[in-house]
């Protein structure tokens, strides 16, 4: 049964309650009514919820809460900090501090700042400077940089007054490497504070960051259901596709659903470039879906790209996993996965984007023939029920498919390059799976991947050597050479480039690592080695001689000065031959061998 705000256990601030009124949220969460009480009185808490659970708001009412009873003894300064929330990406602390701002609409005296990355050091600086905060909300990365870096803020002396920290999604936190930067900022902090660590996942490293820095800490694990960690309203999917049909299965079966806002997670980076390029071509024209791409490279136009999906009624969101972790985005009615993620539990926060906050939801992973024991996998490791999908892709839908994009590539030499860099990229992502005893690259049919890609050459890899390619359809009479870039100067700079290659042999800029000898005769090969060999035997016993030259029983008065000129006439003779200005035969003559 729902709780009411009124049946919290706890007194709250006036201006806060009037604060949540406006979001108009009249019932909390199971994860709210669980933690806010605990932190209210003065506990340390690290609370496990499903993604979706309204993590957030059961942290941020704590901290304002908090902050406002803190006003007895003085209101808060300009520059004194009193939270700080840490967040893994940039688009979680965007959110994160979407609705502080709704909520500060309600509340005086306290001031917000984000610090993450994207944004200029300086611009960060300035805000502070000029505007304060009391409130941070940051990514650690940049909060690490003014810490130690941006002396003329003097953070370490604003965080002094420090009354509640917060890290967000923990173990991502880990998980992108965090770990060094987490514990240069703890070391800055107060020991007398309120710490909440807030997780879909508990993982060791999230264990033995609670023991290191939460003081008695209050564990609080809330989940939809006792068997299953994604909510309750989410229905997950899979396709078995054939080898070289993934896009084909992908395609029908968003025009069966008549899917239209979704998002599309892939493997890496140059997946979601190459296939952003590619979907506007091959999607059904029916479902009108605008195509939009985000990744971690693209740095500062995340918060655009971002921004049109949740403002747009209708798109397909291609996506790396940056956008895995916390991101609301109203009405995503489908979470679709290209592959199965690097880790088991990033699925869990993969499909997590869809039925959130009680909302219905679906979620679709295709897989290939060779992976179908991974649907065992998931449900034992992460407690998700996989519902299968008869796959309707026909193999004629298959085969234009493939030509469809080939085609486009053959128009466009950087599309071919990146077509080939995604492919490889891919290969290799799929070889660093955690779970890599059920999904291995050498079951990985690579052929027909790579014409699922649309390659119209196979690349060079180690990957691909001693490996069936006989389901990679060869593109007859191809000659890479011919195809041009649509880039009217760059192809004009190839073809210039192409043709010193034709005169020299040199691609032109490309180093050579070394140049190889003219091959020679197996017989003068033999002979030039014994002569070597023989060369440093007589250098051998010139140096053996020049040793023994002084050498006999020692005279009472030392070494006489006929024996020095002795001596020093040998050496002044073996520099000699060393430099070749005398024969082996005068050398040996010379010191008396013959």
């Amino acid at each position: 049964m729902p709780k009411k705000w009124e049946t919290l256990g706890v007194s709250i601030h006036p201006e806060l309650r009037n604060a949540i009124q406006s979001l108009n949220f009249p019932f909390m969460t199971p994860v709210q009514a669980a933690t806010i009480p605990q932190m209210l009185n003065k506990k340390d808490v690290a609370a496990e919820a499903v993604t979706g659970s309204g993590k957030t708001l059961a942290f941020l009412i704590p901290i304002l809460d908090i902050l406002k009873a803190r006003e007895t003894d003085g209101p808060w300064q300009k520059h004194q900090i009193g939270a700080l929330v840490i967040s893994p990406t940039r688009e979680l602390a965007l959110q994160i501090k979407e609705v502080l701002d709704q909520l500060l609409c309600s509340i005086t005296n306290l001031k917000p700042i984000l610090f993450v990355g994207g944004n200029s050091v300086d611009d960060d600086v300035h805000n502070f400077k000029e505007h304060g905060g009391n409130v941070v909300i940051c990514t650690p990365g940049r909060l690490e940089d003014l810490l130690t870096r941006r002396l003329d803020i003097n953070l370490p002396n604003a965080v002094k007054k420090l009354e509640v920290l917060v890290l967000d999604e923990a173990d991502r936190l880990l998980d992108l490497g965090f770990q060094k930067t987490i514990d240069t900022i703890l070391s800055y902090l107060p020991r007398q504070r309120r710490t909440g660590l807030f997780s879909a996942t508990q993982t060791k490293e999230v264990q033995d960051l609670i023991r290191a820095g939460l003081r008695n800490p209050v564990l609080i694990s809330v989940s939809a259901k006792a068997k299953q960690s994604t909510p309750d309203m989410l229905e997950n999917f899979y396709i078995l596709a054939k080898n070289d049909g993934k896009l084909a299965s992908l395609l029908t079966f968003l025009q069966q659903k008549h899917i239209q806002k979704a998002m599309l997670f892939l493997p890496t980076c140059a997946c979601v470039d190459y296939w952003s390029k590619i979907f506007s071509h091959v999607l059904p024209k029916e479902l009108e879906l605008p195509v939009l791409a985000i990744h971690g490279k693209l740095k500062e136009k995340r918060k655009k790209v971002l921004d049109t999906f949740r403002d747009s009624e209708k798109a397909l969101l291609l996506c790396t996993d940056v956008m895995a972790r916390g991101i609301d985005v109203p009405e995503v009615e489908w979470v679709l996965q290209w592959d199965p993620p690097a880790n088991a539990a990033a699925f869990v926060h993969r499909v997590g984007r869809t039925a959130r906050q009680g909302h219905m939801g679906s979620a679709l992973i295709v897989l290939l023939e060779n992976e179908e024991s991974y649907v065992n996998f998931i449900e034992t490791n992460q407690r998700v029920k996989l519902i299968p999908v008869e796959d309707m892709a026909e193999k004629d839908c298959i085969d234009v498919l493939r030509e469809k994009i080939r085609s486009l590539l053959k128009k466009d030499r950087a599309l071919m390059e990146l077509a080939t860099r995604a492919f490889v990229s891919h290969v290799r992502a799929y070889s660093k799976h955690e779970c890599s005893l059920l999904l291995r690259v050498k079951e990985l049919p690579l052929g027909a991947l790579a014409a699922t890609y649309g390659l119209l050459q196979l690349p060079k890899m180690p990957e691909l050597k001693h490996r069936d390619l006989s389901d990679f359809p060869v593109v007859e009479d191809l000659d890479a050479n011919t195809i041009p870039y649509k880039d009217k100067q760059r192809e004009a700079m190839r073809k210039k480039k192409l043709g010193e290659f034709q005169s020299t042999g040199v691609w032109p800029g490309k180093k050579t690592k070394h140049i190889k000898k003219d091959t020679e005769a197996w017989s003068i090969a033999k002979q030039n080695k014994e002569t070597r060999k023989e060369k440093r035997s007589k250098r051998k016993q010139a140096k053996e001689a020049a040793k023994n030259a002084g050498k006999g029983k020692k005279r009472k008065g030392g070494i006489t000065e006929e024996d020095l000129e002795e001596l020093k006439k040998d050496i002044a003779l073996l520099k000699k031959f060393k430099k070749k200005k005398i024969t082996d035969e005068q050398y040996e003559q010379a010191i008396g061998l013959e």
